[in-house]
Order: structure tokens, then sequence, then C-alpha cells
């Protein structure tokens, strides 16, 4: 098979050869890993149908399609892979513990807490930390990952146990992911008054592909109805089985709200990682771990909730945190109280990045400054890549004409700033998750952490987008110019409010959708010929009714002779008449036209607008 040629110019040909690729990469980019010249690549594309620019990040299919003509295997490197590739061009290894056997110490164990919504998780966590989070909670859903850390007493021994606080709402299930990803331990919360609901089945598959053992806490057994030895069965099902029944699951009944049986769940969570895991790390090395949550202070910064998993983080250690980078500049504890070092196992809120790193964004410490802003810049870079790929509209040069031709293609531009980034993630994703028909996307043209801000305001007004704020305000002069150069600035503190009006919002963008609706049918039973009206056919009306000025068509031994005639005129023996009913004559003139004959039927209908559903 001949290699492709552009222009007299003939191209490399791949014979099956593999080409590692990142998301959101550009035809330059593949050009130099094949040695030709980007503009006969952007030639190659456009004898495909796709218009494309050398330098544009294009999607995953883009490039697949451009690899497949040219014979070449293309691999899409995950970010992870990615990211992995990046530190070693630093020399620096994630995600292992450094010396050996002896320098591994033990560590608390992490535990995440997942279920249904409603089921008591927060309330649990409540009256494991005796602090009440629940009553600053919008719409009483946990909108933030947070970490805490606990003592417990087993076998007359303290042990510490740190909670991850992952929120139930399914708008939140990516970070859910993440956090069970970081975690050790799933302690899964079931009501035993509703047994298992769908939240449960999904937190269940969540906690099994991360591969971490689970504690059962049957939570509500003081509730009217409750059934915790039904809530045994069903989850027997999905094979968790009860100790008592043989399994190895550990399952504690408990009343979060009466604080009942806590610390023995607290103690089937210890045992249970004793029993099943190794959970030991290297607390000399430099630190690593998660950033499991990230907000804008206005005093403050950017600060960072991490967990470190392994080392020790210490006040004046440089950090990269995602797409941040910094300076420690303080450590507070979950009880607010300064520390200067956080060892494995141990949440902290972080000062003293330059930015917001995203929820369950890697961080690692690092020597110097520099590194950390090399490592920082180019994950920056990455994520903008994917971004723009994603972003792109794939426009073939058939349908070119189509898109340019205003209203065939509408987007609703969005900008979403919030108070954390995990809410701004899972906002984003729910959003872009909306689908309501082929007409209208949506395209998220900025996201971050903080308040609207007049750039924003600015992007706003270049782009025609809605800016959205979540748990946050304009700050300065940001509304009074929202105001003045008529943005829509939209404000909520609930995550399916938002997504409920945008989805409204995108129904209304829709063209209107019409649908034929019959009126009334009526049958010829004699024709009358007027020298100045023309035919006039003398009916009986069949069924419904036949109005003056709506559509009509002719119908002659069930064939259908003629489509969108008029009802031009409607008279009952002298009158003119608006509309005849069903079981009366009258006469109809149907305007210019004149073919009709005695049992000829006239079928007349109108076009309403349909409800979007």
């Amino acid at each position: 098979m001949q290699a492709p040629s552009v222009g007299g110019v003939m191209l490399p040909r791949g014979n099956g050869q593999t080409v590692r690729l990142s998301r959101g990469a550009s035809l330059t980019d593949f050009a130099e890993k094949i040695n030709a010249n980007p503009a006969s690549l952007v030639g190659v594309m456009m004898n495909l149908g796709e218009m494309v620019t050398a330098t544009q990040s294009v999607s995953d299919e883009t490039l697949k399609l451009l690899a497949d003509e040219m014979n070449f295997v293309l691999e899409i490197v995950s970010p992870e892979e990615e990211d992995r590739e990046l530190l070693e061009s630093f020399s620096i290894e994630f995600g292992e513990d450094e010396g050996g056997e002896e320098m591994l110490v033990s560590r608390p164990p992490v535990v995440t807490v997942m279920g249904h919504v409603d089921h008591g998780k927060t309330r649990l966590l409540d009256a494991i930390r005796k602090t009440n989070v629940v009553a600053g909670e919008a719409g009483g859903i946990t909108q933030h990952i947070g970490a805490y850390q606990v003592a417990t007493e087993v076998n007359g021994e303290e042990r510490a146990i740190t909670f991850i606080d992952t929120p139930g709402h399914e708008a939140f299930t990516a970070m859910r992911a993440r956090g069970a990803k970081s975690t050790d331990i799933a302690i899964l919360v079931v009501a035993a008054n509703d047994g298992v609901m769908p939240q449960t089945i999904e937190a269940l598959n969540h906690a099994k592909a991360a591969d971490v053992p689970i504690v059962v806490a049957v939570n509500k057994i003081d509730v009217e109805g409750a059934d915790p030895t039904k809530v045994r069965g069903q989850l027997t099902e999905f094979g968790l089985v009860a100790e008592e029944y043989g399994g190895d699951t550990m399952f504690v009944d408990i009343s979060a709200r009466q604080g009942l049986n806590i610390e023995q769940l607290l103690e089937a969570v210890v045992l249970t990682a004793d029993a099943s895991l190794d959970l030991r790390a290297n607390p000399e090395q430099d630190a690593q771990g998660i950033a499991i949550e990230a907000h804008l202070d206005k005093g403050r910064g950017a600060v960072a909730t991490v967990l470190v998993q392994r080392g020790t983080l210490r006040v004046g250690d440089t950090m990269v945190a995602g797409d941040a980078y910094g300076r420690v500049r303080a450590m507070l504890d979950d009880k607010g109280e300064n520390v200067e070092e956080a060892t494995p196992s141990t949440p902290v809120l972080v000062l003293g990045l330059t930015n917001v790193p995203g929820a369950g964004d890697n961080f690692l410490v690092v020597d110097e400054d520099r590194t950390a802003r090399q490592i920082a810049e180019k994950r920056a870079a990455r994520e903008r890549n994917a971004a723009f790929a994603k972003r792109t509209r794939r426009v073939s040069l058939e349908d070119l004409d189509q898109v340019l031709k205003a209203g065939l293609v509408q987007d609703l531009n969005i900008i979403i700033k919030g108070d954390a980034s995990g809410s701004v993630e899972a906002l984003e994703s729910s959003l872009l998750q909306l689908d309501v028909g082929d007409e209208v996307d949506i395209r998220v043209l900025h996201r971050g952490v903080g308040a609207v801000t007049e750039s924003d305001i600015d992007l706003a007004m270049g782009s025609d987008a809605i800016v959205i704020g979540f748990n946050v305000r304009a700050a300065g002069r940001a509304a009074q110019m929202a105001e003045r150069e008529g943005v829509d600035v939209r404000y909520y503190s609930v995550i399916y409010q938002a997504i409920e009006e945008i989805e409204a919002a995108l129904k209304g963008m829709l063209k209107p959708e019409y649908e034929e609706v019959e009126l009334g049918t009526a049958e010829i039973r004699e024709v009358f010929r007027s020298s100045k009206l023309g035919n006039i056919a003398g009916v009986l009306i069949r069924s419904g009714e036949v109005k003056r000025n709506t559509k009509a068509r002719l119908i002659r031994d069930g064939k259908v002779i003629a489509e969108s005639l008029n009802i031009e005129g409607l008279r009952r023996f002298k009158d003119d008449v608006t509309e005849i009913r069903e079981g009366f004559e009258g006469g109809i003139n149907l305007g210019n036209f004149n073919d009709i004959k005695i049992d000829d039927v006239i079928a007349t209908y109108e076009m309403r607008e349909k409800p979007r559903g």
C-alpha cells in the first residue's frame, strides 16, 4: 500500500509502528514523533474532511483517524503514566517507600465513610468527632471532602484512625472514587430502616474497585421499622457476608444520632486493618500523598487539605500538588492548631501554595523551588491541552457550511467559580453530562476557585457566557460590572439546584418542535360549482371539528391526493362560520384547489408546539 502524499510530498508510512502521544496533543506533536512536516499532516486531515490547524489540541478520535490513515498505531498516554514519566525525568519515584523493611513503621488506617444519601454518614462522623458538621451544610448535603483523625482504645492500647469524609450526593461520584483510592478501609453506612439503596451499591463498587476491606455500619437501629438482619441478608447478595454468618465482613449495629456502639465500630476498623492489611510507611523520606480538598481563603490564600501517605511533611518544605506548588508556610491539624510536621496517615491543612490544586491531585516534596515550578508548569500545560481537546467541536468539511449558518448548533457557554476545587469539578462534570439533544452543547470556558472577579466578567462578555458562583459571590467591582454589561451571574449553594436551572436554560435554547394535531374530518356529499369561488364541497363532519383558516389534506380512496390545502371558506346554510362540529353539515371552500369529488375526505389539522420533556 502506497504512503499518502499531499501536494506531491510523500509522507512516512507507519507499517504498524506505535506512536505514543499525550491527551490533547497537536498535529505538530504527531509530526515530531514520525519525523514529518506538520503542514503536510494538516493536508492529510483536510483530505479526511477535518479542519485542524497544526498547533491546535485535538481530540483522541482525531489523532486516531490520522494514525489509522498513515498506518500507525496510536497509544494515548494516560495522565497518570505521563505524570510518572514526568517525575522520573526529575529522578523522583512517586508512590513508593524508600529504603528497606527496617525503615518502615506502623501507620494509622485511613478510612472513608460511604453509603446512600441520608443514611447518616455525616451524622456518624459527627458522632465520632463530637462536632456538628451537618448544621453548616446547604441542603444537608456534604459539599466538600474533609479529613479528621480520632483516637480509640483497642486491647488497652490507644490507636489513631484517619477519616476521609467523602460527599454523598451522586454528583460527587468522581470525588468519591478518588476518596476510595486514597483509603485503606471503607465504612459502608446502611440505614436499618431503608436497607440497600442505589448509592449503597455504587459506594460498594467503588470500594471493591479500590480493593479495600469493608466494615458495615448498620445505622438508625433506634428508628421504627429498623431491621438490621434484613440489611445483612441484602448485602450477602453483593458478596459481603457477616462474620456471624460465617463470612469475613464485620457488621456493627449503631445509632449515630444516639451515639450507640460508636466505640465498637472504631474497634472493628482497627481489627479489620490488623487482620487484612500491612499498614506501614517510611516516615524518614520526603513526604508524598494526596490533596483531599482545596479552597481559596480570603486571608490565607490557597489552602489545601492534604493526606500524607509516606514520609514526613514539615513546615518550610517545597511541595508540588497537581499544578500548584509552593513552600509550606504553615500547617494546621483538624482541630485548627498549628503543627510543625505531619507523619504518614496524618491529614493537615497546608498554607503557601501558589494556586488551588484539584481534589485528588498527588502531592510530593522536592528539594528545590525551581524543580517544583517546572513540574507544576508541565502538569498545567498537560491539563490545558487535554481541556482544549475535550472542548474542541469536530467539524467536517461536509457540514462546515451548515454549522456556519447561525443557529444550527448553539453553545451555552459557562464560567464556574466555587469555594473549593472538589465542588467546582463535581459541578462541571455534572453539567457536561446534561444531554438535551444534538442542537445545544455546553462549553465550560473557565473554572476556578474563589470569588467571581472582573476578569471572569470580561471573559463572559466576550463569549456570551453565564457565570455560576457556587458558594461564592462577585468580589469588588465585579458585581457592578456584571450589572452594567448585562452579564448573567447566578449564585447557588446546592449542586442539584444549579444542574436543574442550567438544564431548563438549555431546553429554552432549543428550537421549538412542532407536531401535527388532527382537528376533524369531513366527508364530501355534494360538489357545488360557483363562478366566483370555484368548487365548493358540501360536507358532513365525521369527527372532531373543522375550523376556518386551518390546514387540510384531501384523501381519495384512502390515498392522499393533495397536501397543505387551506380551509379558506366555511358556511352553514347561508352564514359564514368559523367552525363546524361533528355531526353537522356545511360547505367548505379550499381556495384555488378545485379537484374535489363526492366521497373524498377532507382531513384538517394544525401544527402545535411540542413541550420539551
